[in-house]
């Protein structure tokens, strides 16, 4: 049974090499053991493994919408049509997940760097914590996306006893995966993050490696999660403090003049999932209802449905077909940054502030000639004004669903959601386990102490 373990949650791993085993403990062919601080900085460089992220987020909340369309339902198979529909579960046993191998793997990379450096040669001591460091934000961030998937909303109250994702902290292949509390995780993603900081750089070498900006932006979005605002707020303003750089998409006149990711002075943190064909789905009239037509993120980033194919009615994302190959980054950015400072003023009383934060991002995403200010007089009047902006200007990041999951939390914002998916009509209501992913039936059945999320 230990072997299967071993086997099943590194199986992205065991693809890369005969055996995950084989390949820490002796020299493969082609390859050599990690014996030099060089051979760990290589390892941390790979973007296949760290640039990972997740898109099933991106099927599961409000802002898409097939809507009956025929030929898009029949592309969604092999477990995406029970994500879009919130089915009881996703994968038959037979069928892998490969959100939670692919994640598993970016943190099992993590604890080799952080388990293995120190250890090694021909390095100072100052390289080897700088290694340890950007490994923790790395696995901190993944651990914050494993559990806004596959573990309950984060309150206080029950956080104590609510289940989260396994908790892997060494390159072990022998681990028990009993599924911590959800406090013990966050507890761990908030020290990693914290132990970090003082060994990273303020400038790191490229997007893909984290510097402090990263490590404060992914301490807003724990915060965030957690509901503890004013934290959020806090961590999201020393971020911004660091890196602060907005595109002016008035200026943006084709795309021939629009960064890639891993030079668009917005990413903080560039991370990106490769894109299925379920990513070219028509945008929710929901979120279409938050944009005007004078909007550049409108005008730029989506695009009629005759543009697709197969093609649809209304409009679909383009944001990811900007770049042949090249796609846009998932990863903290400033203006998230801002956005999170700007919800944590309004939910404290300053609308003035997050009404500020909110102005300085909006002027960039207008012509001047069609420019104009929001206002809010009340914190519960900005908060509204806030949340319609990120909506605007996260859409098609996945980060929607994390905000459906912990707004359903709050009466104001609770949504009861509806799709109908080749004739039947799903509903996804306030407080339902369906927020929650389930573990594939394959996980379970290799590793039988891992517990199933209520279904």
């Amino acid at each position: 049974m230990i072997k299967h373990i071993s086997y099943f949650i590194f199986s992205f791993a065991v693809l890369a090499s005969t055996s995950c085993r084989k390949y820490v403990e002796v020299n493969q062919p082609n390859q050599r053991s990690l014996k030099y601080v060089s051979d760990y900085q290589a390892l941390l460089n790979n973007v296949n493994t760290f640039e990972t992220s997740a898109s099933l987020p991106l099927l599961s909340e409000d802002d898409v919408d097939i809507n009956g369309t025929a030929a898009l339902e029949n592309r969604l198979t092999a477990g995406f049509d029970n994500v879009y529909t919130w089915a009881a579960d996703y994968y038959t046993a037979s069928q892998a997940d490969a959100t939670w191998n692919q994640l598993y793997n970016l943190i099992y990379n993590c604890n080799v760097i952080i388990g293995g450096v120190m250890s090694s040669q021909n390095g100072t001591d100052q390289q080897k914590a700088q290694l340890i460091a950007e490994a923790k934000v790395q696995r901190a961030y993944t651990y914050l996306l494993l559990n806004n998937m596959y573990a309950p909303v984060y309150t206080a109250s029950t956080a104590g006893t609510s289940l989260a994702a396994p908790l892997l902290l060494s390159p072990d292949l022998f681990a028990n995966l009993t599924r911590p509390s959800l406090q013990k995780v966050y507890d761990q993603i908030l020290s990693d993050l914290t132990t970090a900081l003082p060994s990273l750089p303020v400038g790191p070498s490229n997007k893909l490696h984290a510097g402090k900006a990263a490590a404060y932006a992914t301490l807003a979005r724990t915060y965030l999660y957690m509901q503890q605002y004013t934290q959020a707020a806090t961590n999201a303003a020393q971020a911004l403090a660091i890196q602060d750089s907005v595109l002016d998409l008035s200026k943006v006149t084709n795309l021939s003049n629009y960064p890639r990711r891993m030079n668009n002075p917005e990413v903080i943190l560039s991370k990106s999932c490769y894109p299925p064909g379920f990513l070219n789905l028509p945008l929710s009239n929901e979120l279409l209802s938050f944009f005007t037509s004078t909007d550049k993120r409108y005008t730029l980033y989506t695009r009629d449905g005759a543009s697709f194919y197969p093609s649809f009615a209304g409009r679909g994302s383009y944001k990811y077909n900007l770049f042949s190959g090249d796609y846009l980054s998932t990863g903290p950015t400033v203006p998230e940054m801002m956005l999170i400072r700007a919800e944590g003023l309004a939910r404290n009383n300053y609308p003035d502030s997050a009404m500020d934060l909110v102005n300085r991002l909006r002027i960039k995403r207008f012509d001047p000639a069609d420019y104009t200010a929001l206002t809010a007089a009340t914190g519960p009047d900005a908060l509204k004004v806030v949340l319609a902006e990120r909506r605007r200007e996260l859409f098609d990041m996945g980060l929607r669903w994390f905000d459906q999951r912990r707004l359903s939390l709050e009466s104001t914002y609770a949504e009861t959601e509806t799709r109908v998916f080749k004739g039947v009509t799903y509903t996804l209501t306030p407080g339902s386990n369906r927020y929650v992913y389930p573990i594939a039936a394959g996980v379970i059945q290799l590793n039988p102490e891992i517990k199933q999320n209520d279904r």
